[in-house]
């Protein structure tokens, strides 16, 4: 019989490898979800991996910069129309354009590099739970009282993920909120560089934008809160193993004005840092139904 989690991680990888229908023009796939808004995950490794087409052997992506400007929709494929902006000795930069109904739903430049030698520092990964005491995401959850809707369960099933206790440390609106996890696909994916990048820029979307709210009364999927990314920028440091527990840490220095800004950090089981993470989402207050 299959292995159910296999299947899902093998589900996720074509969900996240566009096909190309004509030069520099892509169709990334429609997800297997109900009706709704597409995960902003989705659309950036999808054009990530749009933008990774074509290029010289041996340049991997080592930076991502993303605005959102329209929700997708679930139910319906993903245009990806690719500008080729640069192509040096050592870097290359490609646009790339994501629409549906023949409208823009999000604008991502991407740069690549071939790898070299350089000057190197880095910080040190913070002491936190090992990932084998930490409890499972959707367990946490549940006992909160806020277990996560059928369509992200679908969208998660291809990782394990176990957070650890977040700290909100916020009085009288000064701190820095901050919460980690630990993720990793649920079964292997193979050892391509550029696929390894494209997961971890779909799984970069995850919970960053919900560390901008934790000192705030409200749970992320309360009806009382709209949230969504705005902007999203990724700096791969290195090749993420996504096969391997990778460590996501997340801070919020601020928030204000209906948005909130998050930075994330990577690290991988060793403590090295692979990955550095930014986005703004927009972090709305709705009112109660029938409250003035």
């Amino acid at each position: 019989m299959t292995d159910p989690r296999a299947l899902a991680v093998e589900e996720l990888r074509e969900l996240l490898l566009v096909e190309e229908i004509d030069t520099d023009l892509f169709r990334g796939a429609a997800a297997p979800e109900s009706p709704g808004r597409v995960f902003g995950g989705q659309v950036i490794a999808q054009a990530l991996a749009a933008a990774a087409k074509e290029l010289r052997e041996g340049h991997h992506a080592h930076s991502l910069h993303a605005y959102f400007m329209r929700p997708g929709d679930t139910q319906r494929p993903i245009i990806y129309r690719v500008l080729r902006d640069f192509d040096g000795g050592t870097f290359a930069n490609r646009r790339v354009v994501a629409m549906q109904g023949g409208r823009p739903i999000l604008n991502l430049a991407a740069s690549f590099q071939r790898p070299e030698d350089g000057y190197s520092h880095a910080a040190p990964m913070p002491e936190v739970l090992a990932p084998d005491r930490c409890p499972d995401m959707q367990d946490v959850l549940r006992k909160k009282g806020a277990p996560l809707p059928k369509h992200l369960q679908d969208r998660l099933a291809a990782f394990e993920i176990r957070p650890g206790p977040p700290s909100s440390d916020v009085v009288d609106g000064v701190g820095l909120p901050k919460q980690y996890l630990w993720f990793r696909l649920a079964s292997p994916i193979g050892g391509d560089p550029a696929v390894h990048r494209i997961v971890l820029a779909y799984a970069s979307d995850f919970a960053l934008l919900t560390t901008a709210v934790l000192p705030q009364d409200i749970k992320f999927f309360s009806p009382q809160l709209q949230a969504a990314s705005l902007d999203h920028a990724v700096w791969f440091h290195r090749t993420p193993p996504v096969d391997d527990w990778l460590l996501y840490c997340m801070d919020s220095p601020w928030s204000g004005h209906a948005r909130g800004f998050a930075r994330g950090t990577v690290y991988d089981r060793a403590g090295t840092m692979v990955a550095s993470v930014a986005q703004e989402g927009l972090c709305r207050r709705r009112e109660p139904p029938g409250k003035a």
